[in-house]
């Protein structure tokens, strides 16, 4: 295993987070001795980011637990282009005013994993339309593009994997890599950064920024990238069948992200628990140690400590209290998801639909004819039958893992 001197590196390595670095040796010895700014792009293309940015939150996260400084670069700029990075197709390109109401909404996504301030290692938020949007198009081909050849372009595989797969990559999205790195310069110059981190996709897209910024101001920059991280079945982190894992509470309920981690697999306990959360070393140690029913102790910390970091700590206690309610003791917690009513009664189909656990009642009767619809833990057998709510409140379930309220108004 390899031996690091810094902070910095011996906690990214120890917790599972480096998959390539340039120039290890010069970067772990400067990282011992200084602080070192480091940055990782956020395109805003969305009003919320999900359970597949959060290993690059952490990084920041655990960048400043090192003693140095986050920086975060919201693409404000970039998001008006997409980064085909992974893509099989263009990226649909928002507006300003999108771009902006996505950008006020992610913002306070990182408020809760990292500390912010004025302080030598407070972490910044900067948007690259700051700069990108002044560019004069033909000077900053003529300054920056020059140092770009199409040859060694058309090698990254953002790139090559779309053109062996025969999908369109626009002349606008070929800019991206361009772009990207002259983020790096600007930041360099800017802020002191020494440092990009980013997913094993962003490789090409760092070492671009990296050597941009030697050749034109001599600076020593490096780079860091994250593995894939995927679940134990195969499939990418950050999605469900039901869709993404948002992080913010508007888009998904702190119990729907406490449930989220709650069903993690066995296999990927332990590795979530180095990645996803603080939990000591030796902690995690034991409780991935764990055999049979007892793994559900691991699994209910991952939940408890992942749910707290996102939401908060009385968020992540009352999604833990909810789930012992309603699956150890049986009763009703009150942070399940809920849907008020009106009327006196509902049908099963429309009461799926409407709370969201079926995005058709054509779904929703296959739900029925399979037995997945649940009424106060008793199935439905019919599609339509009528849910009396003049009793109080009814529990509706879906499946084994969605549950909530049927509310008379």
């Amino acid at each position: 295993m390899t031996q690091y001197q810094s902070d910095l590196l011996r906690l990214l390595n120890d917790r599972g987070y480096i998959h390539q670095l340039t120039d290890a040796d010069a970067l772990d010895s400067l990282a011992a001795k200084t602080v070192i700014p480091g940055y990782i792009g956020f395109d805003v293309t969305a009003d919320s980011l999900h359970v597949g940015n959060l290993v690059q939150i952490m990084m920041l996260r655990r960048l400043q637990q090192a003693g140095h400084k986050p920086i975060v670069l919201m693409g404000g700029a970039t998001t008006k282009i997409g980064d085909p990075s992974g893509k099989d197709e263009m990226r649909k390109i928002l507006d300003d005013e999108g771009i902006a109401s996505n950008f006020a909404k992610i913002r306070g996504c990182f408020e809760n994993f990292l500390t912010f301030g004025d302080g030598p290692t407070d972490a910044m938020m900067v948007n690259n339309d700051d700069w990108l949007g002044e560019l004069e198009y033909i000077p900053f081909l003529r300054d920056i593009g020059r140092h770009f050849t199409i040859n060694r372009m058309l090698a990254f595989d953002s790139v090559k994997l779309r053109l062996e797969r025969e999908q369109p990559l626009t002349f606008l999205e070929f800019n991206y890599m361009i772009l990207q790195a002259y983020d790096f310069l600007e930041l360099s110059r800017q802020f002191g950064c020494k440092l990009q981190m980013g997913g094993s996709d962003q490789w090409g897209n760092i070492v671009n920024g990296i050597e941009l910024g030697r050749r034109i101001d001599g600076a020593e920059l490096f780079g860091v990238t994250t593995p894939l991280i995927t679940k134990a079945d195969g499939s990418k982190m950050g999605k469900s069948v039901d869709g993404a894992i948002w992080l913010n509470a508007d888009r998904l309920s702190p119990y729907d992200y406490w449930q989220f981690w709650r069903n993690t697999d066995d296999r990927d306990v332990g590795r979530f628990m180095r990645l996803f959360t603080d939990i000591h070393l030796d902690e995690i140690k034991r409780l991935e140690a764990l055999e049979g029913s007892e793994i559900n102790e691991a699994k209910k910390a991952l939940a408890d400590a992942a749910t707290a970091m996102a939401h908060g700590q009385s968020a992540a206690e009352e999604a833990a209290r909810t789930a012992q309610q309603t699956f150890e003791q049986g009763a009703t917690g009150r942070d399940l998801p809920a849907l008020e009513v009106s009327e006196e009664q509902i049908s099963i189909l429309d009461a799926l639909v409407g709370i969201g656990f079926c995005a058709s009642k054509g779904e929703a009767k296959r739900l029925v004819a399979g037995g997945g619809a649940r009424i106060d833990d008793i199935p439905i057998g019919d599609s339509g039958e009528m849910i009396t709510l003049s009793t109080g409140d009814r529990k509706i379930s879906a499946g084994k893992k969605k549950h909530g309220l049927l509310r008379k108004v």
